[in-house]
């Protein structure tokens, strides 16, 4: 029983062996030798636009009319609150950060940016100039049917 097995089993290694011989190997590198770099893909265009954003529905958050490629968010730094702080967002012509996002249950008059809500782009985000990976019938709230 035990050489029957690995007869067959030695019968489809063959089988495959061969159609594998047969088939087009495509490699994700593309044509560039693995000894060469290759060109990174390109970046998508970001959608800039003055004003910011029409809303889609009620609390959504306010998409990023900007790009975001230089700025920072890290445990300790955020570069968004150079121009949308309250202190700074005047100055800047920026939307000020909402108030909400310095709301601590545990401390209602916190005066600065609740850590639950430092990390800017988990929330805000801004357009790619890109076309839609699957079919989408979404109509913003209000749009005729």
């Amino acid at each position: 029983m035990k050489n029957v097995l690995m007869l067959a089993g030695a019968a489809l290694l063959l089988a495959g062996s061969a159609m594998l011989a047969n088939a087009e190997v495509k490699s994700l590198r593309g044509d560039v030798p693995l000894d060469a770099k290759p060109k990174p893909p390109s970046l998508a265009s970001v959608v800039t636009q003055a004003g910011g954003f029409k809303r889609n529905y009620q609390q959504q958050p306010p998409l990023i009319p900007h790009e975001i490629y230089k700025e920072r968010i890290t445990l300790r730094v955020n570069t968004c609150l150079k121009c949308h702080a309250p202190e700074n967002a005047k100055r800047e012509g920026a939307p000020m950060i909402s108030r909400t996002h310095f709301t601590d249950p545990n401390n209602p008059s916190q005066k600065t940016l609740h850590r639950g809500r430092w990390f800017c782009n988990q929330c805000h985000v801004p357009q790619l100039n890109l076309k839609p990976l699957v079919r989408n019938r979404f109509k913003p709230l209000g749009a005729e049917d």
